[in-house]
């Protein structure tokens, strides 16, 4: 009799088995890390001050708990959503908040549709909650598919991900079929329109793309999640929102994790909120070097689609133009994902590769871009 079978073992759910674990980025003592997504800057500088300010202050010392409300941030919130507050959950990143909405939505086997590839959590996270993850392919354009996602909702579908800009390829989607999708979506399943990365989007592209604060008002299915843990540097402190019908956030708050948000996150995103001139010059800095980057290997390779275009701080390769870079250098050849991401950690740069799919660039600042444009083979 195996272990798993014996009933003197400790019992451990049988379908853990089942789950994939999260693969993070790669990390590596002196590489340059653009594997994760995160900013290679720290917090705005207001933020990283209003951060010591909180750790000096006695009331909000480490040895007392946080408001477990988070009653000032949620409230800041709203206020830059046009909310109230209780429309409004916060949890410890975005990617606790898809737990708790599947949690709070589902029970066993029923059904969480979800765009792929896209956030590598979503799977996870349905399995962990005891609900089955139901995929729906990109499109040729690795964007989401947004008739297929409707037409994947059966009687056990309780909630679908939107992922808008999409992680990893980058790719957004229109405000009008995102309303052809709603109008095919019944009102008892909850729609999340996830836009972590949605402060990285250029003007052009926010007047055409759905955003959740504006859509709320119309859907009382629909939630928006964002989070701090990109354009705002904090992604170690962990800390994400929420909004959307109250009735919604009620649920999700029920499910939470008591004080998982501690008292220096909570301090942090309220500054981040305030500090929007400083946030608006990292940001122009992300999408100049997106395009910086986008156009000098387009153009090198001679396809403007080796990479297509991103809104986020990321971009994206399909393993189908790997092979184009190859041409760009001088002493290698690469075929597949797995062979870009070995030549370029060879000169101490890791990205995050989807073996056989892609991989994904992070971008942040003009030195990073140099320094991944010069191991490709390029100046520029």
């Amino acid at each position: 009799m195996s272990n798993d079978q014996n009933p003197a073992q400790p019992h451990i759910r049988p379908d853990l088995g089942h789950i994939p674990a999260y693969v993070p980025g790669k990390a590596a003592a002196g590489a340059l890390k653009i594997a994760s997504n995160e900013m290679s800057q720290p917090p705005l500088p207001s933020v990283s001050k209003a951060i010591a300010d909180v750790l000096a202050a006695a009331p909000s010392s480490p040895n007392r708990y946080p408001d477990m409300g988070a009653v000032a941030l949620r409230t800041r919130i709203g206020q830059s959503l046009g909310l109230p507050m209780e429309q409004v959950a916060v949890g410890c990143g975005s990617s606790a908040l898809c737990l708790q909405l599947v949690q709070a939505t589902c029970e066993a086997d029923d059904e969480v549709v979800f765009p792929w590839r896209s956030f590598e959590a979503y799977p996870i996270l349905s399995r962990i909650a005891g609900a089955i993850p139901m995929p729906v392919a990109l499109n040729a354009e690795g964007r989401n598919d947004l008739r297929g996602l409707a037409a994947a909702v059966s009687e056990r579908t309780r909630l679908i991900f939107v992922c808008n800009p999409n992680n990893p390829t980058g790719t957004t989607i229109t405000r009008e079929a995102f309303e052809e999708f709603m109008a095919a979506v019944p009102p008892q399943v909850v729609v999340a329109l996830d836009e972590a990365y949605i402060e990285l989007i250029d003007e052009d592209t926010r007047a055409t793309t759905p955003l959740a604060d504006v859509l709320v008002h119309m859907y009382p299915n629909l939630v928006g999640l964002r989070t701090f843990s990109k354009v705002y540097g904090l992604a170690g402190l962990r800390v994400g929102y929420m909004f959307g019908a109250q009735r919604l956030v009620e649920a999700v708050n029920k499910v939470a994790i008591p004080f998982s948000v501690n008292s220096v996150a909570q301090a942090a995103a309220i500054a981040s909120l305030d500090a929007q001139e400083e946030l608006a010059v990292r940001i122009k800095e992300v999408r100049d070097q997106r395009v910086r980057v986008t156009t000098a290997i387009n153009t090198a390779t001679g396809r403007d689609t080796v990479l297509p275009g991103s809104q986020a701080n990321f971009v994206w390769i399909d393993e189908s133009r790997v092979a184009d870079l190859s041409p760009l250098l001088a002493d290698a050849t690469v075929a597949t994902t797995s062979d870009l991401g070995a030549y370029l950690a060879q000169r101490d740069i890791l990205i995050r590769c989807f073996a056989g799919e892609g991989g994904r660039i992070t971008i942040t600042t003009d030195a990073e871009a140099t320094q991944l444009l010069q191991a490709l083979g390029l100046d520029s």
